[in-house]
């Protein structure tokens, strides 16, 4: 017999057969209504929980279930999508003295169609490979601001690591410079720093807002799990910033990260160029999203329709705002399209099925993949179901290189042949592929991937590499572990 939530038993017989009728309906109806436009894994994960839990699971699934924002949420983002494109050249790519293989022109089509952000040459693009690093050339842009600020992180913090960031945030405000802030309130609301920045943020004179807020008693309510997970960092629409680094120190100021020694490894990048106004413009639409207030007045009146030199760059959105996953359709592309080789940096790599298959399937043609994650995780369920599928990368023939704890190695990049990279906010797995609006950026460029080879390399040089038979012969125990976990993992 199914498992039941109620002791059936323990209740009288008219009760019994009510609650045992109303499960079976449960089960029943289920079958029909959680597959739509859910991909089979995700829809067997809810269906699993509901068989097995049902009044529990059917609850849980009526306050996750939805991967999707609320529709007037949706509905700002098609606006402006709609503002974008009236302000942006019909093609969607511009700059075309850059000779480029067909399928990076091809995939530029299908950011475009997606995201409503053509690819556009004439960018210089600086990686910043450090917290100090970057913390210091943030500060010193934002200290020559004329105009405005717009700030936007997942995760911020007042401490001592960006305090010079904060510093310089006050003394714009205080030579009437606008700065705006956005920060995720679930993704900041837990970590030590979070309060001081909000008393901080208050008194200063900086408009700011939380995106996606769970305050049900404030009657701000979105589904928990859905997060703004972007990073982005624009100055007077002439200098922006965008990465995997949050605004908070590399240890994440929690008491157990300090006693285990963790320390956070990011990548951060500079750009000017036509990039800056696409980066500007989705922060544009973030800020709309949470407050109703459209800065137009702060944006570029319209993306250039020429464009030349440089490195050719195309932002890239993604997220429950949008109809389709835009991160995992791009990433998939550039996997099937890679002759050479590709090197991808993620700390959480759980793929879901086209990306498992994009990935081998490149192995097994006899491209290169080296896969570089960390030996540890600050994320338990992640971390587990992760390690589930390094056996079958393995047999497939991608290399896998763990980078050395007690380091997160917490850089999102995709190097594709010599001349294609993907930096940005977005993991390798379903959370970034589903439920956490993300931002990449694709280049076109030699010498940036150049650049990024050599960053690559150090995490290499920092790294032990998996062998398949050790990694066949683990505990019994831990290999239950990361099955279990996997199970999860449509439901991350």
């Amino acid at each position: 017999m199914s498992p039941s939530i109620v002791n059936l038993n323990a209740l009288p017989l008219g009760w019994a057969i009510a609650v045992a009728a109303l499960e079976f309906l449960i089960r029943l109806a289920v079958l029909g209504i959680v597959p739509h436009k859910r991909r089979p894994s995700v829809a067997l994960g809810w269906l699993l929980a509901i068989y097995l839990i049902p009044f529990v699971g059917l609850i849980l699934f009526l306050v996750l279930g939805n991967d999707k924002l609320p529709k007037a949420r949706r509905e700002k983002q098609v606006q402006m999508n709609r503002l974008i494109r009236q302000n942006s050249p019909a093609a969607a790519v511009i700059g075309d003295d850059h000779p480029m293989p067909v399928w990076v022109r091809s995939a530029a089509v299908l950011n475009d169609r997606l995201g409503a952000l053509p690819m556009i040459a004439g960018n210089d693009l600086t990686l910043l490979d450090g917290y100090d690093t970057a913390y210091t050339a943030m500060a010193e842009d934002v200290r020559r601001a004329q105009r405005y600020v717009h700030v936007e992180f997942y995760i911020a913090a007042d401490d001592p690591t960006t305090a010079p960031l904060l510093d310089a945030l006050d003394d714009a405000v205080a030579r009437g410079v606008r700065v705006r802030f956005l920060l995720d309130h679930l993704g900041s609301a837990g970590y030590p720093g979070y309060p001081e920045l909000v008393r901080r943020l208050d008194a200063s004179g900086v408009e700011w807002a939380r995106m996606l807020p769970f305050r049900p008693w404030k009657l701000e309510y979105t589904r928990p799990d859905l997060r703004n997970h972007r990073k982005i960092v624009v100055i007077d629409g002439e200098v922006a910033f965008t990465g995997s680094q949050n605004c908070i120190d590399r240890s994440y100021n929690k008491r157990r990260n300090r006693r285990r020694g963790l320390q956070w490894e990011d990548l951060w990048i500079r750009g000017t160029g036509p990039v800056v106004d696409a980066l500007n413009a989705l922060f544009v639409t973030d800020w709309y999203s949470e407050t109703e207030e459209l800065v137009v007045d702060e944006a570029q009146d319209a993306l250039p329709d020429e464009a030349s030199g440089g490195l050719m760059c195309q932002v890239v959105p993604s997220g429950p705002g949008f109809e389709n996953e835009n991160n995992l359709r791009m990433i998939n592309t550039v996997l099937y399209h890679a002759l050479d080789r590709v090197d991808i940096v993620s700390p959480y790599f759980v793929p879901d099925e086209s990306s498992l298959s994009a990935v081998t399937s490149a192995a097994q043609r006899g491209v290169r993949i080296n896969l570089y994650v960390s030996e540890i995780s600050d994320q338990f369920f992640v971390y587990h179901a992760q390690r589930s599928y390094y056996e079958e990368l393995l047999e497939a023939g991608v290399r896998i290189y763990l980078y050395r704890s007690p380091t997160v190695l917490h850089t999102k990049a995709i190097v594709i042949d010599d001349a294609v990279a993907v930096v940005g906010s977005s993991n390798m797995d379903m959370r970034s592929f589903a439920l956490n609006l993300e931002v990449s950026t694709l280049v076109h460029g030699q010498e940036f991937v150049t650049a990024l080879d050599d960053v690559v390399a150090r995490y290499r040089a920092n790294s032990s590499t998996l062998d398949l038979e050790e990694w066949r012969n683990r505990p019994l125990g831990v290999k239950f572990l990361d099955n279990v976990c996997r199970l999860t993992s449509a439901l991350m």
